[in-house]
């Protein structure tokens, strides 16, 4: 009989002990990022019946900047706490528990809605049209783009606000573009409503960039674009490209004309002590010291 290798079998019990540990330890942060979504979600139903205080409090949730919060509550702060804490079990866990979470909440809420979640739905119609499994798939890779918007978010947070103090670029209410109305909508329950209020979400921190960046577009580079194509493209999101930027084939004293005439001091005088850089086409533009002018009596007069 052969001898047997005693630090061999020393170690892999222990290798074993750690696989087991380690899986153990994973299952408990999946349960509790779970439960700690399905529980912050379920609280979101309770502030409205706490009186005033609370329907005010939930109020202020679905807009900037509670929204913020909540939306951070929900999204990047389980898998950055528990990632600093646990490695990249904490990471995957609370993925995975988070996803779990949102699961139980829809069950529940479609539950607690039995007339609305047998009536029509919208993911009812797409399962149908497109199959369960395509429908489904689909809306769990749109998750992949959170991030994007996460950071598009905080570049409105952190970068915007410099150039407005700078540049006096004009101000926004975060509040009027970055909020969530859909779940006012009536039959709207589960699982519509969960993927609903994501892009609810995303629209609003989509259009804040947009309009901000059309801001930085035509004050730093009011140049039409050399492919027609591109311009045309681009025309919704910055109806300056045809509303003022200078033609591609123009040269730099047509620029710095442009630039005088929308940004030099003349210009200037009319625009607001706190928005002296807006885009061509911003309302402030059409108003007086920031005031939308009052039509004249005699605008329609014959």
């Amino acid at each position: 009989m052969y001898p047997r290798d005693s630090l061999a079998d020393s170690l892999i019990p222990g290798v074993w002990m750690g696989v087991l540990w380690g899986m153990k330890e994973l299952a408990m942060i999946v349960a509790a990022a779970a439960v700690y979504i399905a529980a912050l979600s379920g609280m979101l139903h309770v502030f409205p019946r706490l009186g005033n205080v609370g329907r005010a409090f939930s109020g202020w949730l679905c807009r900037a900047p509670g929204l913020d919060l909540l939306v951070s509550a929900l999204t990047w702060v389980p898998p950055t706490a528990l990632g600093i804490m646990y490695g990249w079990r904490g990471v995957v866990g609370s993925l995975f528990g988070q996803a779990i979470g949102m699961v139980i909440w829809c069950w529940g809420h479609e539950l607690a809605n039995l007339d609305a979640a047998r009536g029509p739905r919208i993911v009812k119609f797409l399962n149908k049209t497109v199959g369960r499994f395509n429908n489904h798939v689909a809306l769990w890779v749109t998750v992949g783009s959170l991030p994007i918007f996460v950071g598009i978010r905080l570049g409105e947070l952190i970068c915007y606000p410099p150039l407005k103090w700078i540049l006096k670029m004009p101000g926004y209410n975060h509040a009027d573009w970055v909020n969530v109305t859909r779940q006012k909508f009536n039959g709207l329950v589960g699982h519509d409503r969960i993927w609903c209020l994501y892009c609810d979400w995303m629209t609003g921190v989509y259009s804040l960039g947009a309009e901000m960046l059309r801001n930085v577009e035509s004050f730093w580079c009011p140049i039409k674009f050399a492919t027609g194509k591109k311009c045309d493209n681009c025309k919704l999101d910055f109806p300056d490209v045809n509303g003022g930027w200078v033609a591609a084939d123009g040269n730099m004293a047509d620029v710095v004309a442009k630039m005088e005439e929308m940004y030099g001091e003349g210009a200037r005088a009319k625009l607001p002590a706190d928005a002296k850089a807006p885009w061509f086409g911003h309302r402030v533009r059409m108003t007086v010291e920031g005031k939308d002018v009052p039509p004249s009596p005699h605008a329609n007069a014959r």
